[in-house]
């Protein structure tokens, strides 16, 4: 950690608020009204809750920046509402609880690889691949002839996602799923 005047905070930056939480800076808005003393206005995200706080400082005081490290890890297994994930350099485990990850684990199968952000060792969330890969395990059999309107129909994948995918695809098909949506891309090629 360093220590930063608050007038040098840029969005993006993560710093350690007085209670000693992680806050990302969303947006900034530096007002200087005439010959009166600035004012700086951060809207922070807290990384532990998801919050989102306007938060009213001086700019001459000063804030602690921290710095996150981003590595890659490969997804192993589920342990009641954890999950596990192996760093592909050490070979070392991490323990994710469940609520940091999410509705993120419906994208993921074993052995896929995310990068995990970590804040002095304890790991504060995962960002998954853009698009994955998931195989079709349920789906309604194409109906003939009713091809007036592009018609969708639902689809059920190996980790449980349910996605809308057009009539041609079956079940056994490898489709790409959107991350950041959840929609259907396309076959896997």
């Amino acid at each position: 950690m360093s220590s930063i005047k608050n007038v040098d905070i840029r969005r993006g930056m993560v710093i350690v608020a007085e209670d000693g939480q992680l806050y990302q800076v969303l947006d900034r808005d530096l007002n200087t009204p005439g010959n009166w003393r600035a004012i700086l206005q951060l809207k922070l995200k807290n990384l532990k809750t998801g919050s989102i706080t306007m938060n009213r400082v001086r700019p001459e005081d000063k804030a602690e920046q921290a710095y996150l490290e981003k590595k890659e890890f490969q997804y192993s297994f589920k342990d009641g509402q954890d999950y596990i994930f192996m760093d592909n350099e050490t070979f070392e485990q991490i323990t994710m609880p469940g609520d940091i990850i999410g509705d993120q684990m419906k994208y993921l199968k074993e052995t896929d690889v995310v990068q995990v952000t970590m804040y002095e060792g304890k790991p504060l969330d995962v960002e998954l691949p853009p698009t994955v890969t998931l195989k079709v395990i349920e789906t309604e059999p194409a109906l003939k002839g009713a091809t007036a309107a592009a018609q969708y129909k639902p689809a059920t994948l190996e980790t449980g996602l349910k996605v809308t995918v057009p009539p041609f695809i079956g079940n056994d098909e490898l489709v790409q799923v959107d991350t950041r949506t959840g929609e259907y891309l396309g076959r896997a090629k």
